[in-house]
């Protein structure tokens, strides 16, 4: 999630469990805490791919917080909390660090939260990473808290309470999505294909649906405001990889998005893609991995991110309308790149 998100959740965390002893002070340290595993981003480890892919590694993992909460802890009470007993303490500072990678795990990117054990990253994907229903009433309580410090707890408990409440609608509407879509692909060459959903910008009302079919993919919107469940979906190119053989890293890519890749060649360059996030026409994670030199033959070089570049203006009215039911998806996943264009569909999903 967003980082005011982050510090709007420790600080509430902060507040709840000191209690009468909450002060600004203590929700300021709340929000610090609740931001800290982020401080990651500032570590390069050597590549933009391997940067995606490390980070909300290590310092997400419930295996390092837990002990660097106890360290910090004893830290804490010996040279600035004295007076505090020390379980109240531990459970503040645990509470803040632990509650960061937890709700980084309801979005789409994954959370290491188990490093340094071989599994999967967490990535539940019913959350979009900004979503103002679910900062808000955690950030209104925690300044509030700042004001009426008599009801500092109280107020950081009910902003939790509201928030939490909301993270668990999420995993509600993910669940409808998904009985949405099995329905949709049922009898179809696309039952028992790869799948991925998730929420699309600031909502959990309007669901990106992504299924994987070979060397294309279909991709779909669907609202809990649709009065007709059938999704209309849009096939995309997915492409291909060119070498006869993959990198390490691209095979670190691929099990890092779960196989929701796409290799896009254009002029003289190729690119990969996550496929997880964002949309169609606007991937923030693209990479340039290949490019053929003057023999026209295709060459490795060190990747690059290129810059996805702004959010179209129609894009957002367009969201907001297909959010209520009222849009088709063209206007805001088609393009003249990655769509097959009308004459070129000689097969529908049936």
């Amino acid at each position: 999630m967003d980082s005011i998100s982050q510090a709007a959740l420790g600080a509430a965390v902060a507040g709840l469990v000191a209690g009468k002893r909450c002060t600004p002070k203590v929700l300021l340290a709340g929000a610090a805490l609740g931001t800290l595993p982020d401080l990651d981003v500032v570590l390069d480890y050597g590549d933009p791919i391997s940067n995606m892919i490390k980070h909300r590694g290590f310092s997400h993992s419930l295996f390092v917080l837990i002990p660097f909460s106890v360290v910090l802890a004893l830290f804490w009470k010996r040279f600035f909390a004295a007076s505090w007993p020390f379980v109240q303490l531990l459970t503040l500072i645990t509470a803040a660090l632990i509650t960061h990678p937890i709700l980084d795990s309801f979005t789409s990117y994954g959370t290491q939260l188990f490093w340094p054990l071989d599994v999967p990253s967490v990535a539940i994907s019913s959350m979009f990473i900004i979503d103002p229903l679910y900062t808000l009433p955690l950030l209104i309580p925690v300044l509030a808290a700042l004001i009426w410090r008599r009801r500092a707890a109280k107020l950081c408990g009910a902003g939790l309470a509201i928030s939490t409440l909301y993270l668990m609608w999420s995993l509600v509407a993910l669940g409808q999505v998904q009985e949405r879509v099995e329905e949709n692909v049922a009898g179809t060459h696309l039952e028992g294909q790869p799948v991925f959903i998730s929420p699309t910008p600031f909502n959990t009302v309007l669901w990106r649906v992504v299924v994987l079919d070979d060397e294309k993919y279909w991709e779909g919107l669907t609202s809990l405001l649709d009065e007709d469940p059938v999704i209309d979906w849009m096939p995309m190119i997915r492409g291909e990889w060119p070498f006869p053989s993959e990198p390490e890293l691209l095979a670190q890519f691929e099990a890092f998005t779960r196989g929701f890749v796409q290799f896009k060649q254009q002029d003289n360059t190729l690119t990969v893609t996550d496929l997880r996030l964002g949309m169609a026409m606007y991937h923030p994670f693209e990479f340039l991995m290949a490019e053929k030199n003057d023999q026209q033959i295709w060459q490795l070089v060190d990747p690059v991110q290129l810059d996805p570049g702004p959010v179209l203006p129609r894009q957002i009215p367009a969201l907001w309308m297909r959010l209520l039911g009222l849009q088709s998806i063209d206007a805001l996943l088609c393009n003249e790149h990655d769509c097959f264009r009308e004459e070129q569909i000689e097969e529908t999903i049936q």
